[in-house]
């Protein structure tokens, strides 16, 4: 979701290739006459998987209108009338979430649509270290001896088989909401299980996450009540919270949840709960001055809920986003603080032993690294900083009394899960998808784990995976740089997964002046084309410049990003550097 590069060690072009993506000129020309889009535009909605002018509108002007009917989700109808039963007779429910962002702010807006109905509901969110991922069947037990015969599960459950046969032997009804890939044996037994990757769902939006799930409940139980309340004042504010958890899960932005992000941002400006907005003063965020932007969650307010699941216990987000009390919120929000800090020393101190060890793996197609003593709060972030420091795929692994967890993720086009499926006789537990994976094993098996994957990425991880690849969306010569353009390329935010921020490519620049550094990390530079120029800004790019021999009338192609300087002074348009190369090459 980072709207600069992947920061890689030494000098020269960060990426070593550049793939433009590939439309059709005429059909660019077409959607851009028929929808009156500048070219560039359209090109780059093309690229979205968007021709039509109609499809263009839906895309460029989202509006809750077009959520999607919940009942095309399969499981949703029995669902939503063995809740209506319990909401009815005051039967209480236990919502059974998951400890990330995901989790827990699916809990929030389940918990929070059953409450409005009347329902009673309690939760429990597993605590990451003493529990782990995933439901427990003993956590069943001590529930409907509690007297609860309703469990609903949020972001998880789609492969908790044993949980699943535990519930129906103590009588309980469960229902399974989650966004993961279903086991190749299908889904476990439950009353209903609302999932859109299971076989035979219909829901057109495959990729919503596990909060986006639990939100298509919520919609169909209060549009059940009262539809145009609904629509008009709770989901608008529910989208608050998914659109964190949307951005935070990093699914594509596409589709359903193109309308859960845009919509969802443009109600972040009006923070209304004490919670949300004791979270954003806590990060530095005033929706009233600054529109918030998809950079901003993922790096400002995803973290600081995440933090709680990390580091300590995941329920007081969801106290942070139910409480009423300002004072409360604060104390809370402050705890969140004061826990991400934390987080971002104990990362570091990883990370850095693991940057020591990483030559170790130069020759290999994956990255399986273990230690002892790291937090296993923090592994899944310390495999996403592997991948960008490796371009491979990264297993971290942390040892603890005799049993190894473990969190992965990706590169584009290797699924991670398969490679896990393809020895899950290895673990005690796994799961994920094809770009982040999660698992427990004996510490004593991996070194297995690591030979297997070895001969796995050997045999499905192509040569053309691997190597840092710079996704290009289309040509702009900075001679089609205009005010206009940039105001209408707005149109395309929130941007994100799938629907990222527009790279562009101008060939043959010239270097107009010598290059100035700043801070002694990075370049500024004044490009131009012709009689038009820009200033360029490129971050952590001074050795790079240096080592290219970047000098007045160098000749240049570059990758950059639009951006507005707002500068009172010496603001406009600029250029933001994402890689360079000699014109020559």
């Amino acid at each position: 979701m980072s709207t600069q590069a992947p920061v890689a060690s030494g000098a020269g072009p960060r990426f070593a290739r550049w793939q433009i993506e590939a439309v059709d000129a005429a059909d660019a020309a077409a959607l851009a006459r028929d929808a009156q889009l500048p070219l560039t535009l359209a090109t780059l909605l093309i690229g979205r998987g968007i021709s039509t002018a109609a499809e263009a509108a839906a895309f460029l002007s989202p509006t809750i209108d077009q959520l999607a009917d919940p009942y095309t989700m399969l499981g949703m109808r029995e669902a939503v009338v063995r809740i209506q039963a319990a909401i009815a007779a005051r039967e209480p429910i236990l919502i059974y979430g998951d400890y990330d962002v995901d989790g827990t702010t699916a809990i929030v807006l389940l918990k929070t649509a059953i409450e409005i109905l009347g329902g009673v509901v309690r939760f429990h969110i597993p605590h990451r270290l003493r529990d782990g991922y995933g439901m427990q069947a003993e956590v069943l037990a001590r529930t409907a001896a509690e007297g609860v015969r309703l469990v609903i599960s949020v972001d998880t459950g789609i492969r908790a088989f044993a949980a699943a046969e535990e519930a129906e032997h103590l009588g309980i009804d469960l229902i399974v909401t989650d966004h993961h890939l279903p086991d190749g044996a299908g889904v476990p037994r439950a009353l209903a299980v609302l999932n859109p990757n299971q076989a035979g769902c219909g829901y057109v939006c495959k990729h919503i996450c596990g909060a986006g799930v639990a939100f298509k409940l919520s919609q169909a139980l209060l549009e059940a009540r009262d539809p145009e309340r609904a629509r008009t004042k709770i989901l608008p504010s529910f989208l608050k919270m998914l659109v964190i958890a949307t951005v935070a899960d990093a699914v594509p932005l596409l589709g359903e949840n193109r309308v859960f992000a845009s919509v969802g941002v443009e109600e972040l400006r009006r923070p209304v709960g004490a919670g949300l907005r004791a979270l954003m003063e806590a990060a530095r965020l005033d929706p009233t001055t600054k529109r918030l932007t998809s950079t901003d969650i993922a790096f400002r307010l995803a973290p600081r809920i995440n933090a709680a699941g990390r580091m300590d216990v995941a329920s007081d987000v969801v106290e942070l986003f139910t409480t009423r009390d300002p004072v409360r919120a604060r104390e809370l929000a402050g705890k969140l603080e004061e826990l991400n800090q934390d987080r971002r020393n104990t990362e570091a101190t990883a990370l850095a032993e693991i940057e020591r060890r990483l030559p170790e793996f130069a020759a290999g197609r994956c990255v399986v690294i273990d230690g002892e003593g790291w937090h296993r709060g923090v592994i899944g972030i310390l495999a996403s900083r592997v991948v960008d420091r490796t371009a491979k795929p990264a297993i971290v692994v942390a040892h603890e009394n005799g049993e190894a967890y473990g969190s992965g993720r990706s590169i584009e086009g290797f699924h991670l899960l398969q490679a896990l499926e393809s020895c899950a006789g290895l673990f005690t537990r796994f799961g994920g998808h094809a770009h982040a994976v999660g698992f427990s094993l004996p510490s004593h098996r991996v070194g297995e784990l690591r030979a297997r994957m070895d001969a796995y990425t050997a045999d499905f991880l192509t040569e053309a995976m691997l190597g840092r690849t710079l996704r290009c969306h289309a040509e702009l010569p900075l001679t089609g740089i205009t005010p206009v353009l940039f105001a209408r390329l707005a149109r395309l935010q929130p941007t994100g997964m799938g629907n990222e921020e527009p790279v562009f490519v101008a060939r043959g620049v010239e270097v107009d002046g010598e290059p100035r550094i700043l801070k002694e990390r990075h370049i500024k530079l004044r490009l131009k084309q012709e009689s038009v120029g820009y200033a360029a800004l490129g971050w952590d790019w001074a050795p790079r410049a240096e080592a290219l021999g970047i000098a007045a009338g160098t000749r240049l192609d570059v990758a950059y990003r639009l951006r507005q300087n707002e500068h009172p002074e010496y603001g406009g348009l600029e250029l933001e550097i994402v890689d360079l190369r000699s014109a020559e090459s």
